[in-house]
């Protein structure tokens, strides 16, 4: 099963940037996207259904911001929307599809760095989702968060770590956060297989950030540490361009 995780910044925006056509090229299984800004009567779903894909969304009830979908060759045995959380579900930030033997979330973590207030925000939202997760895994134990944190882990996932040491998305109880959260049951898939430093999947459209490779890792694969054995490649895939992110792979082995 190859699995993608993808920040599309506005799915229109990406759509008129070649994504259709990335989408045929790469034929991921499984999609999770974040960022949609759209729901599927303003896009068109066509061409997903003509490549053989279900697909599900969650957006925000905010028009033009945040939200989550899935498209996924294989039909779900469950689809899941939201959290049960209002606060939360307003935005569309979770969405989940169970399969027979592996669970795949999409979900967008808030962004902490227009303010204060959000920043706060972020952090209940990352106290609610551990508790959520966990509360998830006693009954779903085989799961995949396929996503957008808005955090990066450690000094090796952001280009400047001194400078942004005080900076959302890099700060200590956030990192602390993702430390914690990694080491109570999942694998980060990514480093998993690949301890290379300069590996970022978002830039800034500032001072050509992109071109430089002045980047941060905030977007992930994370599995259950049971799917351990089943786990076979993980990469960033940073030439697809239709949005400030790039996607990131991940194959796991299905059960024969």
């Amino acid at each position: 099963m190859r699995i993608i995780t993808y920040n599309v910044n506005g799915i229109r925006a990406a759509m008129s940037k070649g994504f259709i056509d990335w989408m045929r090229e790469i034929n991921p299984d499984v999609l999770c996207l974040q960022e949609i800004k759209a729901s599927p009567e303003q896009v068109g779903v066509f061409e997903l259904e003509e490549m053989g894909y279900k697909h599900y969304w969650y957006p925000a009830q905010k028009k033009g911001y945040s939200g989550v979908a899935i498209f996924t060759k294989k039909e779900p045995l469950r689809v899941t929307y939201g959290c049960g959380i209002k606060e939360y579900d307003d935005e569309g930030r979770i969405l989940r599809v169970d399969f027979e033997d592996v669970s795949v979330m999409s979900v967008y973590h808030p962004s902490g760095s227009s303010g204060d207030l959000r920043q706060a925000f972020k952090m209940k939202w990352l106290s609610d989702f551990n508790n959520y997760i966990h509360e998830l895994k006693k009954t779903i134990p085989n799961l995949v968060l396929s996503g957008d944190f808005n955090i990066c882990h450690k000094a090796i996932d952001i280009h400047n770590p001194k400078s942004n040491a005080n900076t959302s998305g890099f700060l200590p109880e956030e990192r602390e956060w993702m430390e914690q959260f990694i080491n109570s049951g999942f694998i980060d898939t990514f480093r998993h297989f690949n301890q290379e430093p300069h590996q970022y999947s978002w830039w800034s459209y500032r001072a050509g950030a992109r071109s430089k490779n002045l980047g941060w890792r905030i977007d992930y694969n994370l599995s259950s540490k049971n799917l351990k054995e089943r786990l076979q490649r993980s990469e960033i895939l940073p030439d697809a361009k239709h949005s400030d992110h790039c996607p990131v792979l991940l194959e796991i082995r299905d059960i024969v």
